[in-house]
Parts: structure tokens; C-alpha cells; sequence
């Protein structure tokens, strides 16, 4: 059977795979920092295993004493060495796996954060380019599948190759010839192995893609579902999703087809091992190079080693899914930390844009070369009719989009180049779009800025109108809101994400008409509470009511994705172009 054809990927730019050399460092790290717990693993189960070891050398020196006839008053003593033998291993046994588990747990705790911290750090515009698909998928499905490996398959690793070398071993103490007799099936058993895993890593690479693959292809038409509908493009989406899930199952099904042809290989290479110890042994015993006890006990070594060496092999096996999972979201590690990247550190507070190209789809630009200066402190308005590539602006100037071609830059700083923090820290997008979280009023107003006390948290709902509210709240700041607890009006709502926005302090503003969905009377209250949170700070401002671009500084009219006039607002009316067309055609409505 071969592999499935590798299927050309689309225009989206994937978040990159971490390479072995990375996966090999992150591992020594990760030991490293368990370095105590995998020693008491491996100390536990050496205990065990030589426990272990104990009961074939007593039934070997027993059937010895046997056939020599010697074994009078010394049966019962065999049974108690063996018995108390039997009872230390299984209480190291438990112990190491015990141990096992909680260092299993530790290990993917560790993991989970550092995907975590990395992913949250990453630059907006390397997850604008990669889709939201891929970091869930490596969030949910590459977690998932490491899990079972890190909980299970590492430790169980380390306790199999222990079990290994103990055997063979006691093999070789016993009697080197059944050592080499019980290794006889090795040759079958690497040569299958190299068959098996030369093939399997990059083959479980391409599964755990296929299905990110799939996860993009879906969360993508759900996020765009009303579009999706409005375009009828529901069954090129279904065609979509159907060779998606197609090239995935091919891998899954190319994947079984290698464990189904070396698995039985495997379970051969035992047969062989046993068979020759007994065929090899018995002729050793008749020759007289070794005697009936030895050859009791190398068989029952020989089959000891059965079980650990197919712990190995299950679990590599394992690994093999964990490592293509691991590479996943080691490869989040490897896109470059903007906290070391001095180009990503603002030198000022001016927000510029040049030849600025951007598209949501390949070959299909919405904004066409767009340059724009926009001075600290001053306040910009950007107009034009409805689908001309204002909103589209707005977000690559709030760094939420990544340009396709040009830059927007930050003090001179690619904006798509700095960690979310640091833009979002000092660039806010402000919308009719916000979200109330499940907790505390106090919790929601700490995800701007979690040193912040109650003081300075009363004080930024003072400031946007909402003290008062927040005051009759049952338990005030305490009051539990958001789903399941008291319910916040829009208003309401919007005033909690303006005081976030207090709290966050960042000096530039991208607005985007947040009350354009509130009614008169509550929009009103809302821009007076929004003009205290804009006194000081540069504001870019998406106009779709005129009165906004008559108080800017400066008017950018945006048509067909280019910026088509510029100025004060005087000098484009009397201008008499575009914008002074729409400035009349706004007041003859009003």
C-alpha cells in the first residue's frame, strides 16, 4: 500500500511544525525539569524488577535440586522466597505507577502551559495568516492525543527499558549461551521496526494535519455561515469539507495498514525467542553445558522479557501519534518571540500605514496600496460608502489584521510583528461587539489590568458613567455576572468594556461605531461616557455618521479600498468631491 499523495495546500499559511532537533530540546527540557520524578520512577521499578527476577532463579534452583534429588526441606522455603519476593515487587510495582501517574500529570501540566503562555504571546498577525483551525486543533485534538503518552507511555518507557536491561542481565548471569538464544528473534524484530517507524512519523505527521486541516475547513464556514448562505456557497463548502475529510481518512486508513503488517511481526519475534530457548536450551542441557535449573530459569527470563519488550514497542508506537502531536505544538515555539525581536519594540506613538495591500481571500484584494499618517494625539476619521474597506482598515491599523503586502507600523514597529499584549496594551479596537465573562464584576474589570484595587476599578467605572449601576449591583463589585449571574443590559455591557478599557490606558483608539447599535437615548449616555475615555489619547475613528468626521482633525475618505481624498473637514467640502457629496447626502437625511 502507498502512502496517500501529499495534496497541495491552499493560499493559508499554517503555524509551523517543530523540527526534530526542537522536539529533542523541548523533551531534555521537560526532563530536565522532572528530572527528580523520573529518577523515582526508575528507582521504584529497578526495586520491583529485581524482586521480580527473584522468583524464576528460586524455581530454577528448585527443579535443579529436584532432579538431583536434594530437595528434601527445602521446598517450603522456595515457596516463602518466593511469596515474599512476589510481595515486594507488587508493592514497588504500585508505587512506581503511582509515581508514574502524578509524574505523568506533572509533565503534561507543564506542556498545556507552555503551549498556553506561547500561544496567547503569539503576533496577531501570525494567527490572522495561520486561522483559528490550526491553534484549536493543536489546542484540543495534539493535546488530546499527547496526553496518553505523556500520562502513560513515557513512564511506562522508562520502566519497560529498565526492565530490559535487568533481564538480560540476570539472562547473562544465568547463562550467557540461553542470553544469546533468547535474543534470537532480534534481527526479525529491528528489521520490521525500521520498516515500521521509517515510515510511521511522518505518516502520523499527516493525519494530525488532515484533521487540522478539517478543523480549519469547518470552524471557517461556521464563522462565516451567514456569508457562506448569503453567497450560496454551501456546497462548494460541502465539496470542501468532503476532500478534506477524504485526504484525512486516507492517512488514518494508510496508518492502520502499518500497524496491521508489523504488529504480527512483533508477536513472531516472541514466539522465536521462547521456542529457541527451549529448542537451543534443551540441546544445551543434553550436551552438558548447562544444567536443568539454568535452563528453567532462561526460559522463564526469556519470557519475562516478552512483556516489557512489547511495552517498548506499543509505546513507541504510541509516541510515534505523541511526537507528531508534540512537533505541533512545539512548532508554536518556533515562530519567532517578538520579546527578542527588537524590530517589534515601538519608538513612538505614530500609527502609519504604507502600500498597505490587503485580502480575505488570495487574488482578491480589499484595500489596494493605502498609506496613511496618523500624528499622536490627533484624531482621524475615516468615511466612505458601506463595503469601500473602512472596518477592513480600521483592524490592520488596531493590528488585528496582518497587511498581505505594506506594513503598519507602531513607533516604527511592525504592529503584526508584536506580541497581543504589547499592541493591545497600546492599540485598542473599540466596537459594538463585547462580551461580559462568567465571574465577579471585579474579575471582568481585572482582565484589563490584574494588579488594579477596587479604588482605581470604581474609579474606571466613574469615569465612563457606570459607578452608579455598578453600586446597586446585589453585592456590588462581588455580583456575579455574565452567564448565570446578573444580567447586564447592552448599555450596561458597553460601559464594562470602556472601563476595561480605562483600566488598560493604551494611547491609541480604533473606534468603530461601539453605539451604533444602541438606541438614540442609550447612545447618546454611551458617547458621553466614550468622550472621557477619549480625552488625551490618538483616535482613529470608522465614521459611519458624519458628525464623527466634523469633529476629527483629519478625514480620510476610503472608496473602493483606496484612500480617494484627505484632509480637514472645511477643506473637503469646499473640495467639493466625493466626501462632500456624502456630507449632503447625510444632512438632507438628518
Amino acid at each position: 500500500m502507498k502512502p496517500p499523495a501529499i495534496q497541495e495546500r491552499g493560499p493559508a499559511t499554517m503555524l509551523p511544525v517543530g523540527s526534530p532537533s526542537a522536539v529533542r530540546a523541548y523533551v531534555r527540557l521537560l526532563a530536565r525539569r522532572h528530572r527528580a520524578g523520573f529518577g523515582a520512577v526508575i528507582a521504584l521499578h529497578t526495586v520491583s524488577t529485581v524482586a521480580g527476577l527473584v522468583g524464576p532463579w528460586v524455581l530454577g534452583s528448585l527443579v535443579q535440586e529436584l532432579s538431583a534429588g536434594t530437595a528434601e526441606g527445602k521446598i517450603l522455603s522456595a515457596v516463602g522466597w518466593y511469596l515474599l519476593a512476589l510481595l515486594v515487587q507488587s508493592a514497588f510495582m504500585g508505587w512506581s505507577r503511582l509515581r508514574g501517574g502524578v509524574l505523568g500529570e506533572e509533565v503534561l501540566a507543564d506542556l498545556r502551559e507552555d503551549f498556553l503562555v506561547r500561544s496567547v504571546a503569539l503576533p496577531p498577525g501570525v494567527l490572522e495568516r495561520a486561522g483559528t483551525g490550526d491553534l484549536v486543533s493543536r489546542g484540543t485534538t495534539d493535546i488530546d492525543r499527547l496526553s496518553k503518552s505523556v500520562r502513560e507511555a513515557v513512564p511506562e518507557l522508562a520502566v519497560a527499558l529498565v526492565s530490559v536491561v535487568l533481564v538480560l542481565g540476570a539472562l547473562v548471569v544465568t547463562s550467557p549461551l540461553l542470553a544469546l538464544t533468547a535474543v534470537v528473534g532480534l534481527p526479525l524484530l529491528l528489521l520490521t521496526s525500521r520498516w515500521y517507524f521509517r515510515r510511521a512519523p511522518e505518516s502520523y505527521r499527516a493525519e494530525s494535519a488532515g484533521y487540522a486541516a478539517v478543523n480549519t475547513v469547518l470552524a471557517e464556514t461556521v464563522d462565516a455561515g451567514r456569508t457562506v448562505e448569503a453567497l450560496r456557497l454551501g456546497d462548494e463548502r460541502v465539496r470542501l469539507t468532503d476532500r478534506k475529510i477524504a485526504e484525512w481518512l486516507s492517512w488514518e486508513r494508510y496508518t492502520m495498514w502499518l500497524r496491521t503488517l508489523w504488529f504480527p511481526s512483533v508477536d513472531a519475534t516472541y514466539a522465536l525467542a521462547v521456542l529457541a530457548t527451549l529448542t537451543l536450551g534443551g540441546v544445551y542441557t543434553v550436551k552438558g553445558w548447562i544444567d536443568v535449573g539454568q535452563l528453567t530459569t532462561g526460559v522463564l527470563y526469556a519470557q519475562a522479557l516478552t512483556h516489557p519488550v512489547d511495552l517498548i514497542l506499543r509505546w513507541y508506537d504510541e509516541l510515534q501519534v505523541g511526537q507528531a502531536s508534540l512537533a505541533r505544538l512545539v512548532g508554536v515555539r518556533e515562530v519567532e518571540d517578538p520579546e527578542t525581536d527588537e524590530d517589534s519594540h515601538p519608538k513612538g506613538r505614530q500609527v502609519t500605514a504604507s502600500e498597505v495591500r490587503f485580502g480575505y481571500r488570495e487574488g482578491a484584494d480589499v484595500l489596494h496600496g493605502i498609506s496613511l499618517d496618523v500624528a499622536p494625539g490627533s484624531r482621524v476619521a475615516l468615511v466612505g460608502p458601506s463595503g469601500a474597506g473602512k472596518s477592513t482598515l480600521g483592524r490592520l491599523l488596531a493590528g488585528i489584521y496582518a497587511p498581505g503586502r505594506g506594513s503598519v507600523t507602531l513607533g516604527g514597529a511592525p504592529l503584526a510583528r508584536m506580541p497581543a499584549e504589547r499592541v493591545r496594551a497600546q492599540v485598542a479596537l473599540v466596537n459594538q461587539e463585547h462580551h461580559v465573562f462568567v465571574g465577579t464584576l471585579r474579575d471582568n474589570l481585572r482582565l484589563a489590568r490584574p494588579d488594579a484595587d477596587d479604588t482605581e476599578l470604581r474609579a474606571a467605572l466613574d469615569a465612563v458613567d457606570a459607578g452608579e449601576w455598578a453600586d446597586a449591583l446585589p453585592e456590588g463589585l462581588d455580583t456575579e455576572v455574565g452567564s448565570g449571574g446578573t444580567a447586564l443590559t447592552p448599555p450596561q455591557a458597553q460601559q464594562l468594556a470602556l472601563a476595561r478599557l480605562v483600566l488598560a490606558d493604551p494611547h491609541t483608539l480604533v473606534l468603530d461605531e461601539a453605539t451604533s447599535l444602541l438606541d438614540p437615548r442609550a447612545a447618546r449616555h454611551l458617547e458621553r461616557s466614550l468622550s472621557r475615555v477619549l480625552e488625551g489619547r490618538t483616535v482613529i475613528a470608522i465614521a459611519h455618521r458624519l458628525h464623527t468626521a466634523h469633529d476629527a482633525d483629519v478625514i480620510a475618505v476610503v472608496e473602493q479600498g483606496r484612500i480617494s481624498e484627505y484632509g480637514a473637514h472645511p477643506e473637503l467640502v469646499a473640495a467639493g468631491g466625493p466626501y462632500a457629496a456624502l456630507w449632503r447626502s447625510w444632512r438632507d437625511e438628518g
